[in-house]
């Protein structure tokens, strides 16, 4: 059964730009009652007041700030009835070892995020027999992201948190959701330079365009949201014969160094 989204209570996270804000104002237009969050005060009261929301400027990631989020949100629509866990780091840096700092801060943002989150709310949800938790995760937790193993390591994360859950607790009214695209034209992808324009520049969609597919997505019941269609083949052949995808990825990868290298 899809969740109704008149009058609903939902908490975007991330929610200053790119996909974070583009689902913020779809389910305003949905009719539901929305609160954005992101640390960047100037983008996320913007995005509040176009939408007439309720802005929370603070850490989505941290213990306390995902508990200070939760209770403000749960002050400003009474019931949660839809958590999207969009905030995100990527990281990206072809040629560029990956730090403990880089590590951390991924962990931090796109898995424990995720896993705080669902703590604080499924007590109450579990109570109730319904609840609606959406992780934006990327196809690179389908597949792999090439230039940022923190990145792919952690969406990998997501994406286990997030099947967890449906599977621990459908039967308990629990609807969970992971939003996998591959390029979004966001900030995101700017700051992933050549080498994410190389990678995905081409296919890159609009964020809209991951909010109509979360859209329909939500009224099919489905789990994995595939705005780039393309992705669900990718993901069958990975698995069916993974020596060959690999070998695929290693390709690119080299193409990808020898266009650094061309520079």
């Amino acid at each position: 059964m899809s969740t109704r989204l008149a009058g609903a209570g939902v908490v975007v996270t991330g929610g200053g730009g790119g996909i974070g804000a583009a689902l913020a104002r779809r389910f305003t237009a949905e009719g539901a009652r929305v609160v954005v969050a992101d640390l960047n005060a100037d983008a996320v009261n913007a995005v509040a007041e176009e939408i007439k929301g309720t802005a929370v400027v603070g850490d989505a990631a941290s213990e306390t700030g995902v508990e200070s989020l939760i209770a403000q949100a749960r002050e400003a629509l009474g019931d949660i009835d839809v958590f999207c866990a969009n905030a995100g780091v990527a990281g990206f840096g072809i040629g560029r070892e990956s730090t403990e700092d880089d590590w951390s801060l991924a962990w931090e943002v796109n898995v424990m995020a995720h896993v705080r989150a669902a703590k604080q709310l499924l007590p109450a949800w579990l109570e109730r027999g319904s609840g609606h938790f959406i992780a934006t995760v990327s196809a690179a937790g389908l597949l792999t992201s090439l230039g940022s193993a923190p990145y792919s390591v952690t969406k990998h994360g997501a994406l286990a948190h997030a099947e967890w859950l449906a599977a621990t607790y459908r039967h308990r009214g629990l609807t969970v959701q992971a939003v996998c695209p591959q390029g979004v034209r966001t900030q995101m992808l700017t700051d992933a330079g050549k080498a994410g324009d190389l990678l995905m520049g081409e296919s890159a969609i609009q964020p809209e365009q991951v909010s109509d597919a979360l859209m329909t997505a939500i009224k099919e019941n489905r789990f994995l949201v595939l705005p780039h269609p393309e992705v669900a083949g990718y993901y069958a052949a990975r698995a069916t014969d993974t020596d060959r995808w690999l070998g695929g990825m290693n390709k690119l990868q080299r193409k990808i160094e020898q266009h650094s290298f061309d520079e």
